[in-house]
């Protein structure tokens, strides 16, 4: 996930600030992911009014709640275990 420089913007502002004003000042600002790319704005706007004490937990918040695009193979786990009938590699032993 790459801020596109919004980060730099909003680590420059005073805190604490609300989502409201994050949103207001920085909202139309895009966010790339690794499938497409997301508004700042609409990332924000998931979590409702918040207030946010510095740019630590706005990054956090960014982080958190970006769409799925954010995530390579969606539903894909390489811990789930084999599925009836498939076996998986033979064991090793060292």
């Amino acid at each position: 996930m790459r801020l596109n420089r919004t980060a730099d913007a909003f680590d420059g502002h005073e805190y604490p600030m609300t989502s409201e004003e994050l949103i207001e000042a920085y909202g139309d600002r895009v966010i790339e992911l690794q499938n497409g790319e997301e508004r700042f704005g609409a990332v924000l706007e998931r979590l409702g009014s918040q207030t946010y004490e510095n740019p630590e937990d706005v990054r956090d918040a960014l982080f958190t709640c970006v769409s799925h695009r954010a995530i390579g193979r969606r539903f894909y786990s390489d811990r789930d275990p084999f599925s009836f009938g498939e076996y998986g590699p033979e064991p090793l032993s060292f």
